[in-house]
């Protein structure tokens, strides 16, 4: 089997709330590689979105290794961390928080541009990230313009705009109806199958979770595996 894309060894995370601490991960293991998609289904409270932060390079851990394409990261720069979250890790969010003056192909070229794309390179590419998407004939609208499923369709193509081989969504499609949420699903895992992508999801949606190569939870701090 291929490397892992992303590894977590041994991960802590405690919260102090007053003089109390709040013990969130616990020694928690995962590894994550090439091509797979995960569905972390857990209930609220119990640390999915600090794990996706963790892993995302967002938050340090209090103990543990983060491991991004076989390099160690909790004790890098911040510099070196954010070159590495920008080049290595694309982010869905529940919300798609796109710019909203900018229209569809804009908000996808700019993280390009950012990176040091030229602009007809970085236009290029997110036409072909829209029309690979069925959103071609969408790329000069504005996020207004767009429907629900729409916007978070161009915030996913936003998302792996930079070739990451890593993508992290916290909730992706929970502001959707369920026809609209399998619509975007489906465009996920056909760029997971298309790019060799490694996807972590954080859903609540156990139909979604079904559909993905894995699925794990998170129970007393520590990532299980589910059947």
């Amino acid at each position: 089997m291929s490397e892992p894309v992303l590894q977590l060894k041994g991960i802590t995370r405690v919260y102090k709330q007053g003089e109390e601490a709040l013990s969130v991960l616990a020694d928690a293991d995962f590894a994550l590689f090439p091509g797979q998609s995960v569905a972390l289904v857990a209930p609220s409270g119990t640390g999915k979105s600090t794990l996706l932060h963790i892993a995302g390079l967002l938050e340090r851990p209090d103990g543990g290794e983060v491991f991004i394409n076989g390099v160690a990261t909790t004790r890098l720069s911040d510099d070196s961390r954010t070159a590495l979250r920008r080049n290595a890790i694309g982010f869905v969010y529940q919300f798609h928080h796109l710019l909203p003056e900018f229209s569809a192909i804009e908000n996808i070229m700019l993280p390009q541009m950012i990176a040091g794309l030229s602009r007809r390179k970085a236009e290029v590419r997110a036409l072909e990230l829209l029309d690979y998407l069925g959103l071609a004939a969408r790329a000069k609208h504005r996020p207004a313009e767009l429907s629900g499923g729409e916007q978070q369709r161009v915030a996913i193509a936003r998302a792996v705009a930079n070739a990451p081989g890593l993508l992290l969504a916290d909730e992706p499609t929970g502001n959707l109806d369920p026809h609209t949420a399998d619509h975007v699903f489906a465009s996920l895992e056909t760029l997971v199958q298309a790019t060799g992508l490694a996807t972590l999801v954080a859903t609540h949606s156990q139909a979604l979770a079904a559909q993905m190569t894995r699925r794990v939870t998170l129970d007393d701090g520590r990532v299980r595996e589910m059947e």
